[in-house]
């Protein structure tokens, strides 16, 4: 494993100017205004600890123990009529207090409610898999360990299921970088070409508002279709300043795979 550099505050970004500004909160009424979720929350607290509750934005958020997921879980399946797992994942607090916040989005379609389950663990603490109650946890379940490094217990497949298996690092956590970490910018040129190619290719560009035209090597050619490797001759550069001078009218020169003849295509 590569040593840990410390990437405190990568993301943070000021919405705002003044110092004393405290972002506005959605309301939250009491679970007595609603006759359903007051029935709801009763027969959950009849049989687990539940720390707090409210309604927001017209939904019941339950918090409850971690250890008491699954067995909540499957009382709203089979008692209360949540029998829909709409939404999994994770909040990453780890520079608050340390720890992540998991919910989990329950849909009534007969009684037409959401209720939102949460808790907290501490950073590097696993969850209790609800893939057995509900199978739209299953890719849930392994996308906020590939995001979050938040592990299932029980689960059957527990490997990351957006980045490659042998990723370093967890996209979503606040300490991520937004562009990637070094790990990152290289890993493709590593994986493709070895490591002994990096001073030929250089890192990977993962700037989005970034366009190289002339690049062919990283496949971000604008305009242009050439092979891979082609070298680039003062016909491209002439071409370029034609597009950005004709106002308008972009002629492209092709190159084809059988010769480096070059086609003129003009198009609009």
């Amino acid at each position: 494993m590569r040593a840990y550099t410390p990437k405190d505050d990568v993301q943070a970004k000021a919405y705002y100017t003044d110092r004393y500004y405290v972002a506005p909160q959605v309301p939250k009424t009491p679970v007595e205004d609603d006759a359903v979720f007051a029935a709801d929350l009763a027969a959950i607290k009849a049989k687990f600890e539940v720390s707090d509750a409210y309604i927001q934005v017209e939904q019941m958020v339950v918090y409850i123990q971690p250890q008491d997921i699954y067995g909540v879980l499957e009382l709203m399946r089979d008692e209360l009529e949540y029998t829909q797992l709409s939404e999994l994942s994770a909040i990453d607090w780890l520079a608050k207090d340390g720890t992540f916040e998991i919910f989990y989005q329950m849909l009534s379609m007969t009684k037409r409610k959401r209720i939102r389950i949460k808790y907290f663990i501490k950073e590097g603490q696993a969850v209790d898999s609800v893939e057995k109650l509900f199978r739209s946890a299953d890719w849930s379940e392994r996308e906020m360990f590939d995001m979050f490094g938040i592990e299932a217990n029980g689960h059957p497949f527990m490997k990351r299921i957006l980045m490659p298996y042998d990723w370093q690092g967890f996209p979503l956590r606040k300490t991520y970088p937004l562009e990637g970490d070094e790990f990152a910018a290289w890993y493709e040129v590593d994986k493709i070409y070895g490591k002994e190619a990096r001073d030929i290719i250089g890192p990977e560009l993962r700037d989005t508002a970034r366009i190289d035209r002339y690049d062919s090597e990283r496949f971000a050619r604008l305009g242009f279709e050439v092979p891979k490797g082609t070298e680039i001759t003062d016909d491209m550069e002439r071409t370029v300043q034609e597009y950005q001078e004709d106002g308008g009218v972009f002629l492209i020169k092709k190159y084809t795979k059988e010769s480096s003849k070059v086609i003129d295509d003009p198009q609009r």
